[in-house]
């Protein structure tokens, strides 16, 4: 494991947003959502793609708070451009467990 300095840590962004909007992706090399997620006024509105259809329905997602790195440069994922990062956790069946809040912050809180 690589350490980093408190400095580096710093310059990530984690922030909480409300996925607002799940689209299907079905041009995505592996099943994936298309999310919308609300970071608040801040911050705004940002998509991203995420392979969690393991776990999640669209169902599920919607007002659903997540923890996601805003200060990525946006990528392009086939079609679809991606301006945040989900985060979550790899189970030992390779499903991934979405890192979210156990009781509700306003969108946009950063990290403490």
């Amino acid at each position: 494991m690589d350490l980093i300095e408190w400095a580096d840590f710093q310059k990530v962004e984690l922030r909480v947003g409300t996925i607002i909007a799940v689209d299907p992706f079905p041009e995505a090399r592996k099943p994936a959502h298309k999310l919308t997620v609300d970071f608040g006024e801040e911050i705004g509105v940002r998509r991203s793609s995420a392979q969690i259809t393991d776990i999640y329905s669209a169902a599920d997602l919607v007002g659903k708070q997540v923890v996601a790195v805003v200060n990525f440069p946006r990528k392009q994922i086939g079609p679809f451009m991606s301006e945040c990062l989900v985060t979550g956790f790899h189970r030992d069946d390779g499903a991934v467990v979405l890192a979210v809040p156990d009781s509700a912050v306003p969108n946009g809180a950063k990290l403490a």
